[in-house]
């Protein structure tokens, strides 16, 4: 007893050094694995894995930062569409880069920017021009892409689905604003969602700042002038998200720490999902989640999440480099081809060894549809930024693998009303290849 008493303030400092390093540990725990409860039926599919890479991705979900969500569909007797989420890890703090994610968003709230103006003539297909109103901003007067050569939203949506190009999201963006893009996607329900950065290689100061965007009719007749802009919100950013072990900083040199993805865009996997599905069915969604946007300009939208780059004259994409399967991730074999009768509505997103695709599949010969959405991390090396990832060895094929098992499983579901599917009125282009024109080969994606 007189012991204790002797050493009563160091066996204090010791519980606290203690309690101290077990919140520490706790809070890593939380961050790390506070993921849903594996489910049954999303373990036993997983399980039917065969290959070596898939397998040894499953085992380690936590440093391969994997999570995954397949949503069954049931129809009622009425043909009314039910949903049933099958979890895998999935953690909507369990930071994954969206890269090229964020265009999808993007695009669904410049349709609806443009509804909600409700300006004579000015529409998704209304020639633009974009100014540089702040230093290091480009301009944009022309697209050689389009039709002729006339920079649309219409145009830049398709170029961001396609393949997703990466110029028409900084141009989706500006016309947005930042402030609006994350006011907004916060109003509907999306909280996990920030996006605060374009892929200009902007300081956060002038990622702010929007550019100046002139509106014209077919006379050139300027008819609609948005003045750049600047937004004035702060952000909220979580606590330091450091990945890796070293880094290649914007001088390309090696940093020995991780990399900092704390203040970079950021979405759930969950609210992604939930976006896409805001669009496929809108009635399946709360009124706030859904976009403001018309049938038409629906239809646009699925058509090209869904088109394939073979199919389409303007953009004219290199059908070898950029070929039907090139986007759709869980469907990319080694023939490039898609199976017949399917079609995918889809965004995917590829940076820094993040590996991201969001899918809702229709298979119309087998009469089944589905959402699956899954991302994954590969990077062996421990390096961010080296352009050295394990995507080829790991991360596609992990991918291709869980579209396949998945899709087998629901081409073995017993359904109660089984569906009548089509493609929603969907219609497709049809490539000219009489076009005598240059493909592009090379394009920023």
């Amino acid at each position: 007893m007189m012991l204790f008493n002797r050493h009563t303030d160091f066996a204090q400092s010791f519980a606290r050094v203690i309690l101290y390093c077990c919140v520490l540990f706790l809070g890593a725990t939380i961050q790390l694995h506070a993921q849903r409860k594996p489910d049954p039926l999303l373990s036993i599919i997983l399980a039917r894995a065969t290959s070596e890479s898939t397998r040894k991705v499953l085992a380690d979900p936590t440093t391969y930062r994997v999570q995954i969500i397949y949503t069954q569909i049931d129809r009622d007797k009425k043909g009314i569409p039910h949903f049933t989420n099958h979890y895998f890890n999935e953690d909507p703090n369990f930071y994954f880069n969206p890269a090229s994610m964020v265009k999808m968003p993007l695009a669904f709230l410049a349709l609806e920017k443009l509804n909600q103006l409700n300006i004579a003539g000015v529409v998704k297909h209304t020639k633009m021009i974009y100014d540089s109103s702040y230093p290091k901003q480009v301009a944009l007067k022309k697209d050689n892409s389009a039709p002729d050569s006339s920079v649309t939203i219409a145009h830049l949506i398709k170029r961001a689905f396609l393949i997703s190009e990466n110029d028409p999201y900084n141009r989706l963006y500006q016309f947005m604003g930042q402030g609006p893009i994350n006011k907004i996607l916060q109003q509907k329900g999306y909280t996990s969602t920030q996006i605060t950065r374009q892929f200009m290689g902007y300081t956060e100061e002038q990622n702010r700042h929007t550019n100046a965007i002139r509106f014209y009719d077919k006379n050139n007749q300027q008819i609609y002038a948005q003045q750049g802009g600047f937004n004035m919100d702060s952000f909220l950013f979580p606590a330091p998200i450091l990945i890796g072990d070293a880094h290649i900083d914007r001088n390309e040199k090696l940093v020995p720490s991780p990399f900092d993805f704390t203040r970079h865009n950021s979405i759930s996997l969950t609210d992604m999902q939930k976006m896409l599905q805001a669009i496929i069915f809108p009635a399946s969604v709360p009124n706030k989640s859904r976009f403001d946007i018309s049938e038409q300009d629906r239809l646009f939208l699925l058509q090209y999440l869904s088109q394939y780059p073979s199919e389409t004259t303007f953009p004219k994409y290199d059908t070898a480099a950029y070929y039907d399967s090139y986007v759709k991730f869980f469907f990319n074999d080694a023939t490039h081809q898609m199976p017949q009768g399917v079609r995918v509505f889809n965004k995917v997103g590829w940076a820094y060894g993040f590996l991201t695709d969001v899918s809702y599949v229709v298979d119309t010969v087998h009469q089944v549809d589905y959402f699956l959405s899954a991302t994954l991390y590969v990077n062996s090396d421990g390096v961010v930024n080296d352009s050295k990832y394990d995507e080829e060895t790991i991360g596609f094929p992990f991918l291709r693998e869980l579209g396949g098992l998945v899709h087998q499983y629901e081409l073995g579901r017993t359904r109660r009303f089984r569906p009548h599917l089509g493609l929603q009125g969907v219609r497709y282009e049809t490539r000219n290849w009489q076009d005598s024109r240059p493909t592009i080969r090379n394009a920023d994606n």
